[in-house]
């Protein structure tokens, strides 16, 4: 890891399994609109918030929705995701996350969430990891998407940390271009091919 004094994590999909929920639910939601979201176009929905998603399936299936219809629609898929998610627990934590916040710790670095999920704080907290946290920058906090480096500048900010002393670990292209829209080091987690413009990738947190 770089030597920074702060380290900002997305959530989903770095620190924590439940990436896939979200394809789930709107794997359901496409599907009423008679369209079939594969990972491809999952890839494309990563880091990024759930109105913006929305906005992508409906333009992929060809459909508009009616203001009401859609923020029902944004909505639903939320208690879908809620639903799948209510189970999680320590077991759905990628390899290497609990090892690496505890290094971190020990060594006295800052640690941030940046993630556009409106669920992060839930999760971290099912997950049991929420008190290696010093700051929750999350959806319902930001008012641009990735890749506008506002959760990443917010969180930073939290932290009492200038953008060049954090580390951002994602494994989204927009998180990555956020990153480095904020004037941050980007990490990505993940496939190289995937997240060009990062600083160095690696394949999970256990290989750091």
């Amino acid at each position: 890891m770089p030597d920074v004094d702060g380290y900002i994590f997305d959530l989903d999909g770095v620190l924590v399994d439940t990436a896939k929920y979200h394809y789930l639910a709107w794997k359901e939601i496409a599907k009423e609109f008679g369209f079939e979201l594969t990972p491809e176009h999952n890839e494309q929905l990563k880091g990024i918030g759930r109105e913006v998603s929305l906005h992508k399936i409906l333009s992929w299936a060809g459909k508009s929705l009616s203001e009401e219809v859609f923020a029902q629609t944004a909505l639903r898929k939320n208690e879908s995701y809620l639903q799948k998610i209510s189970h999680i627990d320590h077991k759905e934590l990628l390899p290497g996350v609990l090892p690496l916040l505890q290094q971190l710790k020990s060594k006295g670095k800052k640690i941030a969430l940046g993630s556009a999920s409106r669920n992060a704080r839930l999760v971290l907290e099912r997950t049991g990891i929420l008190p290696y946290f010093d700051a929750i920058v999350d959806g319902t906090m930001v008012s641009k998407a990735k890749p506008d480096p506002e959760v990443f500048l917010k969180a930073a900010e939290a932290l009492h940390l200038s953008a060049d002393r954090c580390c951002v670990l994602e494994d989204a292209p927009a998180g990555i271009q956020a990153a480095k829209a904020a004037g941050m080091t980007a990490i990505g987690v993940g496939s190289p091919e995937i997240l060009k413009g990062a600083d160095k990738v690696i394949s999970s947190l256990a290989n750091g």
